[in-house]
């Protein structure tokens, strides 16, 4: 409740015209992006890294993979985070509200009208010609994406994004496998480098006594 008073307070008082560009922003993205979650999400990336400036790659490739792992529609995850970030619980609201408004209100209409739309050859076109499209934008997220990890020069990530690749693409492993093993990973990675300190430490000391006892005995 304290949390959701302060985010009103600092709507009403500081720089609302960001929230309003969030949610005019999130409106565009997802009324005019066809193809999926991951198509929002390259858009996205677009507008609030490369334009915007408000989050940085990192964070863009955080709020991907934490968008896909979660519950629910990734387009919608994915906003929930980015406004998040951007502007606390206004800004998450904001930005759902932006990108779930256009596909209720297309889906009402195609609902409605689906008879007419599923025998029109004019939208079978259409449609079909769009999967192009959409392919090459999903291609261009993984890209950059990918990229990303590259800049890294991590090993361990870098085998990680090839395994979850061969694994999904040629193997047909389902993807929640995948991001749980990878989840697993990340956090056995966070647990070593944490502690890597005091297990180093450790052994050192043993390394210490082995050579004291030695010299004693010589």
């Amino acid at each position: 409740m304290k949390i959701a008073l302060e985010s009103l307070r600092d709507f009403m008082k500081n720089k609302p015209h960001k929230l309003w560009v969030l949610f005019l922003t999130t409106l565009y993205i997802s009324a005019f992006t066809f193809g999926g979650g991951f198509v929002i999400v390259t858009f996205m990336k677009h507008k609030f890294v490369d334009e915007l400036h408000w989050i940085n790659e990192q964070e863009m490739l955080d709020f991907t993979a934490l968008a896909q792992s979660c519950p629910g529609a990734i387009a919608v995850n994915a906003a929930i985070l980015v406004g998040w970030n951007v502007y606390g619980l206004a800004g998450m609201l904001v930005a759902t509200l932006g990108t779930i408004l256009p596909p209720m209100i297309i889906l009402s209409v195609v609902s409605f009208f689906y008879a007419i739309f599923s025998a029109n050859v004019w939208v079978a076109i259409v449609l079909k010609g769009m999967q192009a499209g959409v392919a090459a934008v999903i291609l261009d997220a993984a890209c950059s994406l990918g990229e990303s990890v590259l800049k890294e020069k991590s090993s361990l990530s870098i085998f990680i994004m090839t395994a979850a690749f061969v694994c999904d693409f040629f193997l047909g492993v389902n993807v929640v496998y995948i991001i749980l093993v990878a989840a697993c990973i990340g956090i056995i990675q966070f647990i070593w480098y944490q502690y890597k300190p005091f297990f180093l430490k450790r052994t050192q000391e043993k390394t210490q006594k082995q050579k004291c006892l030695q010299e004693t005995k010589l």
